[in-house]
């Protein structure tokens, strides 16, 4: 049975589109009070709206995690205007492929100061206060879901630095929870596989075409479907830990 989110608070960032938007819907409907951070402020606030005219609460944090003061302040804005908080969910990330001979060196630095920098910044900001509510809450339990990838366990050619990030989400993810588990804040990463948001958007024009074609004819995963999947971690009685979870579109081989 699942435990419903009401009287805790959530932080979202990468926020303004795709999971990390439906992750904030989707815990702003199982009761918790939600922050969303992403740089893009005119999105963040009509995601708010929407959560406030269906009868949540909702603040938005115009953020970029890249800077460790920026991820810092959003936590602590969390904590200062909405009380607590109980859940993180690191999803802010840019997917860049490409062979690694003769690639973009910038496309490398982008990729590890959001896909790793990033989400350590956001970590190390809110563990002291999920730490707290794991021991005064009204759950008694705290999370961190962090969104990886199905290139976090999979390396192929052209996903390398990708892979490579992504690779590291999972292991510092697995330290951490060791770390804490007893302390009941429960670390976990989520794996989607091929998901239609914007990373795609976000590849050179030649790169974009042959990452299309190797799922011509998948249908791919919905950022509904992440969100869901993050919304049942959460909310999983607090004798329960979901360490790891893997999704994929039932049409996608690897």
């Amino acid at each position: 049975m699942a435990d419903r989110l009401d009287g805790t608070v959530a932080l979202v960032t990468g926020a303004s589109s795709g999971i990390g938007d439906a992750a904030a819907r989707a815990l702003a409907e199982q009761g918790a009070a939600v922050a969303v951070a992403a740089r893009r402020k005119d999105r963040l606030d009509a995601l708010v709206a929407d959560i406030e005219a269906r009868g949540g609460r909702a603040l938005a944090l115009e953020t970029d995690v890249t800077d460790r003061a920026q991820a810092e302040a959003a936590v602590e804005t969390t904590v200062r205007e909405l009380g607590r908080l109980d859940t993180l969910i690191n999803n802010a990330g840019v997917m860049l492929l490409g062979p690694i001979v003769d690639a973009p060196v910038e496309e490398w630095d982008r990729m590890i100061d959001l896909n790793l920098k990033g989400l350590l910044y956001a970590a190390h900001a809110a563990l002291p206060h999920l730490l707290a509510a794991a021991e005064d809450g009204p759950r008694r339990v705290a999370d961190m879901v962090n969104v990886s990838s199905v290139a976090g366990r999979v390396a192929r050619q052209g996903n390398g630095v990708y892979s490579a990030t992504k690779w590291g989400v999972g292991a510092f993810s697995e330290a951490l929870r060791q770390e804490v588990t007893e302390r009941h804040v429960r670390v976990s990463a989520i794996e989607p596989g091929a998901t239609a948001t914007e990373l795609s958007s976000h590849l050179r024009p030649e790169i974009a075409e042959q990452a299309m074609s190797r799922f011509a004819g998948v249908e791919r995963l919905e950022a509904e479907d992440i969100a869901e999947a993050i919304a049942f971690i959460v909310t999983r009685p607090r004798r329960a830990a979901v360490n790891e979870l893997l999704i994929r579109p039932t049409e996608q081989q690897g």
